[in-house]
């Protein structure tokens, strides 16, 4: 396909960027220690460090890493919410030439099992209000070295009482036993004392393990290079820069990290761009509590907010919203979900800046295409490739349709990962013979060049901007003994767009629904759990036996 949308581009963005300008992430993350030492790099709860101090911190964690005989190209894992030590700890990891996994932090044991083993992963660096999780199941891992961070680590003597009023006042730390296990500030004294040995990092080597579903919905780690995220550092960073231009007083820009940081959105464009662009990120590490997120962001004149359609509505209905300083607001990221129109004119109204809408995913670091961060028209499409990125779409044979059609996203560019980890027949599902990643979205492109998501080819369910496969739902739930068959499909949602409903043929009469939500709380992280159950006395399928799932969703049977 001719490249369409270049006509489209706001002036003075480029068509294409160079990711050869940095070896490694690493590299990257050096030059901004060095250029913007004095500026403060992230804030939480209150308490800021410098990029001079995350240069430390960072450099002293890798050496201890590097003390305790891990070999370069290993995988370690962290599992936290937005905290100050997680910028530390991604900084440390790859800059030692080790491999970052992000875990979710409320996953269940059975959900950061698998994922530690796939992985592979010899070390982790996990909050201890998690801590009782990877006790249940780190003795079936190869995890050999557990580091345990507290909320209060790296915010001096005010970390005593944050972490007296996180322990004994809100008892969010649930008891545990982790033997051999290092803190996280000792691990930071320990390294100051063994010398940081840089590591030559090039540009094809792994920096993240993202794990996502794919398209079939075993969790499965997407290997994504160096390479790639400073390419989507770079997309993003050129995309946004027509709308700084605007305001060229603003010396510093303040980004709103209200999005976990394990997540692939939030990792590129609040964490690795913030510190690419010298800025402050706040971080959030509870963005369920709206009114303690817009206490934390009073006083911040907020430049950047990356977040879903449901944060943005949970925002606007607070009581509270109108306190926060959106005078130099420029830039609202929409991602990980569809934006509402009626959400997106609501903030326009509110703020005067408009909510930008982008679509990306973990296999593509993510972020793809986006409209132009100096709209203001909300246009219900996901807006043009990102410079050097290609989209096609095509049928299910393979072959390219014209404009206007709907057929699979396809997607080729320098941000799209090598591969699923380990798994070389699920990444040759995915990938067309001419290297482009088979997305299983459809979507039209029009004369213009703009995308539009039009409907999903699989079944996943999206609930607020997080992917729920059905086949694990479905797994999990089916090993409940008074289930005899059991089908998950997404169904609309107010509050997360989507919600899980499960359809359940009883194997024991006596089985009630409280039961099996019990069940799946067990096992399944929140965002994963049904909402909806339906009894059923059968199931509808194909002639083979397949469990017709679109069926159930469109209420045809």
């Amino acid at each position: 396909m001719e490249k369409v949308w270049l006509k489209s581009y706001p002036p003075g963005v480029p068509t294409e960027i160079d990711p050869a300008q940095y070896r490694s992430l690493g590299a990257l993350l050096e030059e901004s220690f060095s250029r913007h030492r004095q500026r403060p790099a992230f804030a939480c709860m209150g308490k800021e460090i410098t990029y001079a101090e995350l240069d430390d911190y960072s450099r002293k964690l890798a050496a201890w890493f590097q003390s305790k005989g891990i070999a370069r190209g290993a995988r370690i894992a962290l599992m936290m919410p937005n905290v100050l030590q997680y910028p530390v700890a991604i900084a440390a990891v790859l800059r030692a030439g080790y491999v970052v996994v992000n875990v979710n932090p409320l996953y269940t044991s059975r959900e950061l099992e698998h994922q530690l083993k796939d992985s592979g992963a010899e070390a982790i660096v996990i909050l201890e209000n998690f801590a009782v999780t990877l006790q249940n199941v780190v003795r079936n891992t190869a995890v050999k070295h557990v580091v345990v961070a507290a909320m209060g680590d790296l915010m001096g003597v005010k970390g005593l009482l944050v972490n007296y009023v996180v322990r004994r006042v809100k008892k969010m730390v649930p008891a545990w036993s982790l033997p051999g296990h290092t803190r996280f500030n000792d691990a930071i004294s320990e390294g100051a004392r063994s010398a940081f040995k840089p590591v030559e990092t090039g540009p094809d080597d792994i920096a993240f393990l993202q794990y996502t579903g794919g398209t079939t919905g075993v969790a499965k780690g997407a290997t994504l290079l160096h390479r790639n995220l400073i390419a989507n550092v770079l997309q993003s960073q050129v995309w946004l820069d027509a709308a700084k231009a605007k305001r060229p007083d603003i010396s510093q820009f303040v980004t709103v990290v209200a999005l976990p940081l394990y997540h692939v959105f939030a990792l590129t464009v609040c964490g690795l761009l913030t510190i690419r662009t010298g800025g402050l990120g706040v971080l959030i590490p509870n963005p369920r509590d709206i009114g303690g997120m817009i206490k934390a962001l009073q006083g911040y004149a907020i430049t950047t907010i990356p977040a879903v359609n449901t944060l943005y509505n949970a925002m606007l209905n607070h009581p509270d919203f109108d306190r926060l300083d959106f005078s130099n607001l420029l830039v609202a990221n929409g991602g990980g979900m569809a934006v509402q129109e009626a959400v997106a004119k609501r903030w326009f109204e509110r703020t005067r800046a408009p909510i930008i809408e982008g679509y990306g995913l973990s296999e593509t670091s993510p972020c793809v295409t986006c409209n132009s961060a100096t709209s203001s028209e909300y246009n219900g499409t996901i807006g043009l490739p990102l410079p050097s990125t290609e989209v096609s779409i095509r049928d299910d044979d393979g072959n390219e349709l014209p404009l206007g059609q709907a057929g699979e996203l396809c997607i080729r560019g320098p941000q799209v990962m090598a591969g699923y980890w380990n798994r070389p027949d699920e990444t040759a599902k995915v990938m067309t013979s001419d290297g482009f990643f088979k997305s299983g979205d459809i979507a039209t492109i029009n004369e213009q060049g703009y995308v539009k998501i039009v409907d999903r080819k699989k079944d996943m369910i999206l609930v607020s901007g997080f992917n729920v496969y059905p086949n694990e739902i479905e797994d999990v739930v089916a090993k409940h003994p008074g289930v005899f068959e059991v089908a998950a499909v997404g169904v609309p949602d107010e509050r997360s767009g989507e919600a899980v409903k499960l359809f359940v043929v009883k194997k024991n009469d006596a089985l009630t629904d409280a039961e099996l939500f019990a069940f799946c709380k067990e096992q399944l992280t929140g965002y994963k759990r049904p909402k909806l159950i339906e009894f059923r006395t059968e199931l509808p399928k194909t002639n083979v036996g397949k469990i017709l799932r679109r069926e159930l969703r469109d209420g045809r049977a």
